[in-house]
């Protein structure tokens, strides 16, 4: 039986980010950044990881693919759900957010199952028109961005909303990272809150059609292989059947 074939976003950034480490004759290239843990947790959980670029149209990519993850990264660019930008706002990156809107409608036309972590949930939210609040100091509520500790450490919990597909993957309650300083506001059509901190931040979404899987948390940086990435290696293998 072969594996089912799962894509990975990521970054593009200029090549002068990173500094010394290339020669100076090479800082006006760009590279694309994905992270390792991600691909790893997809390969653990016995599919086949493919690192997306975005040199190539959007749809020829997508219907080859079985799943789709989408990774964290930069906060949206605010004008996308209707909004100017306010004090708080990090860094966005417009080009990407154009680049993975394309690809998860994309992936909703081909039935394609879609895992979003952190900044993913966020963009499917706004795909489907929700809203965002764009900084939640680490002062208020649970504290969720910590960005000064280790990405692998479980900073609060969460609590699994019973009935939801997040509910058959994961216990009722469960404590998680929180790398993350934007939150969801308006929830955005077709998507259900599958999970909430003890503030009321929304940490899960899925979409009522049961294709969509999306956590605020960043679950391939903690046990592995995740229940998340089993999810949407099994759909995708049963697409292939």
């Amino acid at each position: 039986m072969n594996r089912p074939l799962i894509g990975v976003t990521g970054r593009r950034w200029p090549a002068s980010f990173l500094g010394d480490h290339l020669p100076a004759a090479m800082h006006g290239l760009t590279f694309d950044l994905h992270f390792s843990d991600y691909t790893r947790s997809i390969a653990l959980a016995g599919g086949v990881p493919v690192e997306l670029s975005r040199d190539a149209a959007v749809d020829e990519i997508v219907v080859r693919l079985d799943g789709l993850v989408l990774s964290g990264g930069a906060d949206i660019e605010p004008s996308r759900y209707g909004a100017a930008p306010e004090p708080g706002l990090g860094d966005v990156e417009p080009e990407r957010d154009a680049w993975e809107l394309a690809v998860f409608e994309a992936a909703q036309r081909h039935g394609i199952p879609v895992l979003a972590i952190c900044r993913g949930l966020q963009l499917v939210n706004v795909a489907r028109g929700g809203t965002l609040v764009q900084d939640v100091p680490s002062t208020e509520g649970v504290g969720h961005p910590r960005f000064e500790s280790d990405g692998r450490l479980r900073t609060h919990d969460v609590s699994v909303v019973e009935g939801t597909r997040l509910a058959d993957l994961y216990p009722s309650a469960l404590a998680v990272n929180s790398l993350h300083h934007q939150v969801v506001d308006r929830v955005g059509e077709g998507l259900v809150v599958s999970a909430k901190a003890p503030d009321g931040v929304v940490e899960g979404l899925e979409s009522a059609a049961g294709d969509v899987l999306a956590v605020q948390w960043h679950p391939e940086l903690l046990d592995a292989p995740d229940a998340a990435f089993r999810w949407v290696v099994a759909e995708a293998q049963r697409r292939l059947r």
